[in-house]
Parts: structure tokens; sequence; C-alpha cells
């Protein structure tokens, strides 16, 4: 490439970027995740679709999600809980409930980074705002969120756990959780359209990420370094729901890192979202 196009290259990039802050660009984005979330009968059928799709002709059905999920916790949680010489009364709740908030928050993360390429015929096809997308993958991992808390549930039931009216705080976790699933399904779908590396490359982060955030160890056990913790957001998101499931209330350092991520995350998305929503169905 000479001189001359890698400058207009740069210059159309500069002005692309300029449009994404464009106050225009920016209701035309929010128009369309609006209208994505208006469309709500399509991406609710599309969601379920997947999940049908995924088990058909099995005899269970959608309820493998619940098996599988039940007898990887219970594994871990016997395995783990000898190992690191845990009371298994009050482990193997603590290990559930990490699973299943586990499951939601890197189930919106990975599916969101393939959310326009698992779509690209219908984009190329259907004329509907391409958010409908994200929203479809949103809904195919609430479905099995919905599977999933019955092993949170067993478990609380055989051990006797009561968390009282604190588990109600779970509902107002779960959007939070939610309204971050949508940005990052955004972001995130975009840059994996445009660069198909990106999901890959997410996949690996995502499972270094989970051995460093405490689903299957205790924060207890590193006293020392709170510091890890505290720097990790995976940490935070996880906790404004395991927390009440458990009877316990979220911090106020968990509320305030993960408003701050959700209002960080929406400000980056809307200024990229805006700038290259119109290019997803080239690149898809």
């Amino acid at each position: 490439m000479s001189s001359t196009d890698t400058v207009r290259s740069s210059s159309t990039l500069r002005i692309q970027l300029r449009q994404g802050l464009n106050s225009s660009e920016i209701r035309k984005a929010w128009k369309d995740i609006l209208g994505g979330w208006e469309r709500r009968a399509l991406w609710g059928t599309l969601g379920l679709h997947d999940i049908r799709q995924k088990y058909r002709r099995s005899v269970l059905g959608p309820f493998w999600i619940t098996v599988s999920m039940g007898v990887l916790v219970m594994s871990l949680g016997m395995l783990y809980g000898k190992i690191f010489k845990q009371n298994i009364s009050e482990y193997l709740p603590f290990v559930s409930s990490g699973f299943v908030s586990w499951g939601l928050i890197s189930g919106f993360i990975l599916d969101g980074t393939r959310s326009f390429i698992a779509a690209e015929g219908m984009i190329r096809q259907i004329t509907a705002p391409v958010s409908i997308y994200v929203y479809r993958s949103i809904w195919a991992n609430l479905i099995t969120f919905a599977h999933d808390i019955w092993i949170f549930i067993a478990v609380a039931v055989w051990f006797g756990l009561n968390p009282g009216w604190v588990v109600l705080l779970v509902i107002p976790g779960l959007v939070l959780v939610l309204i971050n699933g949508l940005w990052v399904g955004l972001l995130f779908g975009l840059f994996g359209v445009r660069f198909r590396d990106v999901p890959m490359i997410v996949q690996s982060v995502v499972q270094v990420v989970f051995f460093i955030t405490p689903i299957i160890w205790r924060p207890s056990m590193l006293p020392e370094r709170a510091i890890i913790l505290e720097l990790n957001p995976f940490y935070h998101f996880v906790e404004i729901i395991r927390a009440p499931l458990l009877g316990h209330l979220p911090s106020e350092a968990n509320l305030f890192a993960v408003l701050l991520v959700t209002l960080v995350g929406w400000a980056v998305t809307l200024f990229f979202y805006s700038a290259y929503r119109w290019r997803i169905a080239y690149w898809a």
C-alpha cells in the first residue's frame, strides 16, 4: 500500500469515528437498539428455536442443560471441597451459585461475539434492526440460566439454606447483568463480525479469567491478594447474583464496579456502534 493510500485510509477512519460521535448517528444507533427490543416476538422465537435445535431429538431435550450443569457442580464441588478442606454444606451452595452466575455472564460474552456471525444469512435477507440478533443471544442464555438455577435451588434445599428476603436482590442484579450483556453483545459482536479472530481470542481470555475469579475457590483463601478481586470486574458481576442467593448483600464495591463498567461500556459501545452499525451487513 502506498503512502497516499495509507493517508486516505486514515482520513476515512477519522471521518467515520467522528460520525460515530454525531448526534444523529447516535440517535440512529439508539433507534436500532430500541427497535430491536420492540421486535420481541421475533428474537424471542429465534432464541427459543436455538435452544430446541441444540437438543433436537434428545430424550430430555433442553433439560440436558440442567443435567450437565448438575453433574459438573457436584463433581467439582465434592472434589475441590476435599482438596480445600471445606465444609461441604457451605462450599457446595457457594460453588453451585457461582457456576450458575458464571454460566450466564460468560454465555453473554461468548455468544455475543458470534451474534452477528451466526445470523449472517438473516442479516442479508431480513430488513430489521441488527440488534435483534444480540437480543436473541441474550434470550437464549437467559433460558439456559432458568434451567441452571434449579441446580442451586436443589442444593440449597438439600443443605437447608434459607437466604431470606435478601434473595429478591437477585432480580436487580440480573437486570444489571442483562443491561451489560446487551452492550457486550453489540460491541464484541461488531468486532467479531469484522475481525473473525475476536471470538477465539475472547474465548481464550474468558477461560483464563474463570480460574482467577472466585468460582471454585473462596475470596477468603486469598486475603493478602484482595487487589486481584477488586480489579476483576467478573468477580463483581458474579457477586451481585451470588451474594443474594446465599443470603448476603452485595458490597458497595461490587455495586460501584458494576455501575462503572455499565456506564463506560455503554459509552464505548455507542461510539463504535453508531459509527459502524451500517457496515455489519457488509462484514457478515
